[in-house]
C-alpha cells in the first residue's frame, strides 16, 4: 500500500515536472506565442486576392447599409435637424439636433460620421483591390463601389457644413485629408459617379441596377451643384424607369431597420407635423406616401405598437408605417426620384407644364394620389416640387439637403425654411442649418491647432 502511494506521488511529481518543462519551453519559444493570429484583425495582406477583394466589396455594401437605414445615421439625425422627426426621449445630444443648437462633441453625430466614412473608405479600398486582383470580375462590381463612394460623399456634402474632410487609406495606412467646401465634395462625388458609369458595359440585371442607381445619383449631385447643371441632371435620369428601386435590405437576424427600431419600437423619434411653423405636415396629411398611426390607437396596436406616448414626458407619439417591421427594406435611390429631378429641371427651365407632368407621372404609381394642377406662380411651384420630394423620400436622407438648397439656390431665408419659434420641449429653436464636423476631426494633423471644425455654418 505504501509502495503504491509512493509510486502515485512519484507519477504526480513526474507529471508536474513535465508540465513545467513544457511551460518553460513555451515561454522560451516567444515566437510561437507572439505568432498567434488575432481573428478580429484583417491585415492588408489578407485581402490581396480575388476572394479578398470580393470580401471587401461585400463589406462596403454592408457598411453602406449601416450608414443609411441600418443604424442611427444621417437619415434620422438629418431628418430631425430638418422637419421630418421630432425628438421623443431625454437624451441631450438628440435634443440639441432637434432644437438646432448642435455642439461639435455631439456623440450621436460623431458615431454617424464614423459610419458613413467607413462605408466610403471601404468602397475606395474595394475599388482598388478589384482593379488589381479581380480584373475579370464584371464591371458593375467596381462601378457599385464608385456608387458607394459618390453616394456617401454627396450625402455628407448635403448635410455637413463647409469644411468636410475626406481622408483616405493607402496600403493600410491612413492618409489625412484637408478641409474642403461642400461644392468640392459634390464635384468629387460626381467624378466617382462618372467613373462608375464608364465601367458598365454589360446588360445583365446587375449592370442595369447599378447603372440606374448611378444615373439617379448623378442627377441628384448635379442639382446640388447648381441651376447651371439642372438640364444635365434631367438628361442623366431620363432613361431610368419610374419603377426602379435601389434598396437596403434588413432582417431580424442581421442588420435591422433602424428607422423602425428608433421610432416604432423604442419611441426615440416621433413623426413631425408642422414643426416650428415651417415644417411640413407629415403626421397629419393623411398621405399614403407617409402612412402613420397614433401610439395606442387600433392601427398602431395592429402593427405591434402598444405604447401611447413617446419615451419622454408622456407626450403624443406618431408612428410611421412606411416600414412596419424590423425587416422592412428601405429604398435609397429610385425612379421616382428621377421624375422629381426632371420636374425641378423643367421648372427651372421655365416649363411648368412639363414639371407638373413629371410630378404626376410619379403620383400615378400610388393609388389615392390625385393628379396635381399648376398652382399658377413660380414660388408656389417650387413649394409644390419640394413638398412632393419631401413626401416621396421621407426619412431617406434627402430632406436636409433640400432645405439647404431652398436657401442656397432659391433665395429663401432660413427662417422661412427651418423650424423656428418655441421648441416643443421648452425654450426656442436655434439657428443651425447643417451639421458641424465632429470635434474628433481635430485630431487630424492637417487641421491647424486653431481651426474650428467648420469653415462656415452657412447653408
Amino acid at each position: 500500500m505504501l509502495h503504491n502511494i509512493q509510486m502515485l506521488n512519484s507519477s504526480r511529481r513526474a507529471a508536474a515536472a513535465a508540465m513545467l518543462v513544457a511551460l518553460f519551453t513555451g515561454c522560451m519559444s516567444s515566437d510561437r506565442i507572439l505568432s498567434v493570429e488575432d481573428p478580429d484583425i484583417i491585415n492588408p495582406a489578407d485581402v490581396q486576392s480575388p476572394a479578398g477583394a470580393n470580401a471587401v466589396r461585400i463589406g462596403a455594401l454592408a457598411r453602406l447599409n449601416t450608414s443609411t437605414s441600418g443604424d442611427e445615421s444621417l437619415f434620422l439625425l438629418g431628418g430631425m435637424l430638418g422637419d421630418e422627426w421630432i425628438n421623443g426621449d431625454s437624451f441631450i445630444d438628440r435634443q440639441q439636433i432637434d432644437q438646432r443648437v448642435i455642439v461639435t462633441s455631439n456623440s450621436f453625430l460623431t458615431t454617424a460620421s464614423r459610419a458613413i466614412n467607413r462605408a466610403r473608405l471601404s468602397a475606395l479600398q474595394a475599388t482598388q483591390l478589384l482593379k488589381q486582383f479581380s480584373t475579370t470580375a464584371p464591371g458593375w462590381q467596381a462601378a457599385e463601389m464608385y456608387f458607394v463612394e459618390g453616394y456617401t460623399e454627396n450625402l455628407m456634402g448635403e448635410d455637413y457644413c463647409n469644411g468636410l474632410v475626406f481622408s483616405t487609406v493607402v496600403n493600410g495606412v491612413e492618409q489625412y485629408g484637408s478641409q474642403i467646401t461642400d461644392q468640392a465634395a459634390f464635384a468629387q462625388a460626381l467624378a466617382h459617379v462618372d467613373s462608375g458609369l464608364a465601367m458598365i458595359t454589360g446588360s445583365t440585371t446587375d449592370d442595369v441596377r447599378v447603372k440606374n442607381a448611378l444615373a439617379v445619383l448623378r442627377g441628384r449631385i448635379l442639382l446640388n451643384i447648381g441651376p447651371t447643371r439642372y438640364a444635365e441632371a434631367a438628361t442623366s435620369v431620363a432613361a431610368v424607369p419610374t419603377s426602379f428601386k435601389y434598396q437596403e435590405l434588413h432582417a431580424l437576424t442581421a442588420t435591422s431597420n433602424s428607422i423602425w427600431s428608433l421610432n416604432n419600437s423604442n419611441r426615440r423619434y416621433s413623426v413631425s407635423a408642422n414643426e416650428g411653423t415651417n415644417g411640413l405636415n407629415y403626421a397629419t396629411a393623411n398621405d399614403p406616401r407617409v402612412p402613420v398611426c397614433q401610439g395606442g390607437d387600433a392601427v398602431c396596436k395592429t402593427n405591434g405598437v402598444t405604447q401611447a406616448s413617446r419615451d419622454d414626458l408622456g407626450k403624443p407619439f406618431t408612428v410611421q408605417l412606411l416600414w412596419p417591421t424590423a425587416a422592412s427594406s428601405v429604398t435609397i435611390v429610385s425612379g421616382i426620384e428621377a421624375r422629381l429631378i426632371e420636374a425641378e429641371a423643367a421648372q427651372a427651365a421655365g416649363n411648368p407644364a412639363a414639371a407638373i407632368a413629371a410630378l404626376n407621372a410619379a403620383r400615378a404609381t400610388v393609388t389615392g394620389l390625385a393628379p396635381l394642377t399648376d398652382p399658377g406662380n413660380d414660388p408656389a411651384r417650387v413649394d409644390l416640387i419640394f413638398r412632393e420630394r419631401a413626401f416621396w423620400m421621407f426619412s431617406t436622407g434627402h430632406r436636409l439637403g433640400d432645405m439647404r438648397r431652398l436657401i442656397r439656390q432659391y433665395g429663401r431665408s432660413a427662417d422661412t425654411v427651418f423650424p423656428i419659434g418655441p421648441w416643443h420641449k421648452g425654450g426656442n429653436y436655434g439657428t443651425d442649418v447643417n451639421i458641424p464636423i465632429p470635434q474628433a476631426e481635430l485630431n487630424n494633423p492637417n487641421l491647424p491647432a486653431s481651426a474650428q471644425t467648420c469653415l462656415d455654418r452657412n447653408a
